[in-house]
């Protein structure tokens, strides 16, 4: 019993660490991502050089090019040279 009490202690420790989509912006200058989650549309700013973590739910985003991807909270966006891949 204690097993299945520490196991679920251990997941609920997990729930929403490292299930969210993450953005690193490794250009010079900040970049701009529009998110779309629940019907509702954000603009998350991203400075020079930072990583953000969002969209734990899963997502639409609109790149900084204007392609608009699904994602569902467990990729990474990278952005370089003003383009943006996901991984």
């Amino acid at each position: 019993m204690k097993k299945y009490c520490l196991a679920f202690a251990a997941l609920l420790a997990m729930d929403g660490h490292g299930m969210a989509a993450s953005a690193v912006n490794l250009d010079s200058e900040p970049r701009t991502l529009v998110v779309t989650e629940g019907g509702n549309k954000t603009e998350l700013a991203l400075p020079a050089g930072q990583t953000v973590e969002f969209c734990p739910n899963g997502c639409f985003v609109t790149m900084p090019n204007g392609d608009r991807e699904a994602l569902t909270g467990s990729e990474t966006i990278e952005i370089s040279g003003g383009a943006a891949r996901i991984k």
